[in-house]
């Protein structure tokens, strides 16, 4: 009988993990985000959330008729990086009730980095929040989810 429970427990402790985890994974796909300048790709890595641009409205640099850069990163040797493919956001870690924490956004209008937090709003709506210091000092953003 002791078996029994044992493998029942195993079992309902690992529907509630897949469950966790489908949760968690809602984050995922192409987001455009609040300003419709660019649409970033939010994957899953090892067991944080990451993204990348993958879609930029402009991608081309009107000033030398070549793909965008990271010109305004306060590092020298990423002012030639590529916008297009760039990780600007990472670390986020899924915390329950629809939120992800302990991420880092990236803004290349600025060259700043800053905390952020991702809440799922529904299934095609995430509010993203930068912040300084605290949460309760920055700003939010709306990201729709996109089709590339």
């Amino acid at each position: 009988m002791k078996t029994v429970y044992t493998l029942l427990f195993l079992f309902v402790a690992h529907l509630g993990f897949a469950q966790s985890s489908t949760k968690a994974d809602e984050i995922t796909g192409i987001w455009l985000t609040g300003s419709t300048n660019a649409k970033v790709q939010i994957y899953k890595s090892g067991n944080t959330y990451q993204g990348k641009i993958v879609w930029l409205k402009e991608p081309i640099d009107p000033k030398t008729n070549k793909a965008k850069t990271d010109t305004n990163n306060p590092k020298n040797e990423a002012k030639s990086r590529p916008l297009m493919g760039l990780v600007n956001i990472w670390g986020f870690a899924y915390v329950g009730d629809n939120t992800w924490e302990n991420g880092h956004i990236y803004d290349p209008k600025n060259g700043k980095q800053y905390k952020c937090i991702i809440t799922l709003i529904n299934k095609n709506t995430l509010n993203v929040r930068g912040y300084i210091g605290i949460s309760l000092i920055g700003r939010d953003d709306t990201w729709t989810r996109s089709q590339l």
